[in-house]
């Protein structure tokens, strides 16, 4: 798959300036042509790598006003793509033309265990009552199960809706690792569910690649203890965030996707 990053083959800036005319009209003066540099990635923008394997990158090609324009383009990335280790890395190509104007695309490389045959793929629930949460009731500071505090905000509904999707073997995209905490019995919305991938392998040993919230911006401190248990469908884990949000998980798949 081929994408081409053509922000604009030409784009037109104006640089205005009105004098005062006997007429009252004003003149438009100062304008001018640039062209942006067009990126081409060249292969697929995702690669997924089975590890162990080499990594070998496809290129971008950049062209100018319909010239090559190889000698502009930057890469940046390729040497950081670890083979050997599970994970995402993003290649980045970026070029200025000459008017200092810069342009750029990426792609993501995907290091992944073909080995892996455990899915964890799923819709999964909140457990309500195995779930717990680090703060203080009463003026008492202790760990609380998500069902006391979910009526402490007036929601005394179940948190679900929780998805693990399969992006390749063994690695998995988790739309809220809080298990709910921020967008459903807080009420924040969406915005606020600690999004985030993980990988498992076939023992069911879970551990965080990456994670982000959209709404603050950052990610987890930490995921440990993490595990799927076959018998159970159930995903459990310890979890800290901005080093003073400390819970324990634990969520039940409940369909496919």
């Amino acid at each position: 798959m081929k994408k081409i990053f053509m922000y604009a083959a030409a784009l037109l800036l104006s640089s205005v300036a009105f004098t005062s005319c006997s007429d009252s009209n004003d003149e438009l003066t100062d304008s001018k042509l640039t062209n942006y540099v067009v990126l081409e990635v060249q292969g697929d923008e995702f690669v997924a790598l089975p590890l162990g394997t080499s990594y070998v990158d496809a290129g971008c090609k950049a062209t100018l006003d319909g010239q090559d324009a190889a000698s502009r383009l930057v890469t940046e990335g390729v040497d950081e793509v670890d083979e050997n280790t599970i994970g995402f890395y993003e290649i980045t190509y970026s070029a200025v033309n000459d008017d200092g104007f810069p342009i750029s695309a990426s792609r993501t490389v995907c290091v992944y265990d073909p080995s892996i045959t455990l899915n964890i793929e799923g819709k999964y629930n909140t457990d309500m009552a195995a779930t717990m949460y680090l703060g203080k009731m009463n003026d008492v500071k202790d760990w609380y199960p998500f069902a006391d505090w979910a009526a402490g905000y007036g929601n005394t509904s179940q948190c679900e809706g929780i998805t693990f999707t399969q992006i390749v073997p063994g690695i998995f995209y988790c739309n809220d690792l809080l298990g709910g905490w921020y967008w459903q019995i807080r009420g924040y919305g969406t915005s606020y569910a600690m999004t985030g991938y993980v990988s498992v392998d076939n023992d069911g040993n879970v551990e965080l690649i990456s994670s982000y919230i959209p709404g603050w911006g950052d990610g987890l401190d930490y995921i440990e203890e993490a595990k799927y248990d076959t018998s159970t469908s159930t995903i459990s884990y310890s979890l800290c965030y901005a080093g003073q949000i400390y819970m324990k998980p634990v969520m039940t798949k409940v369909s496919d996707l």
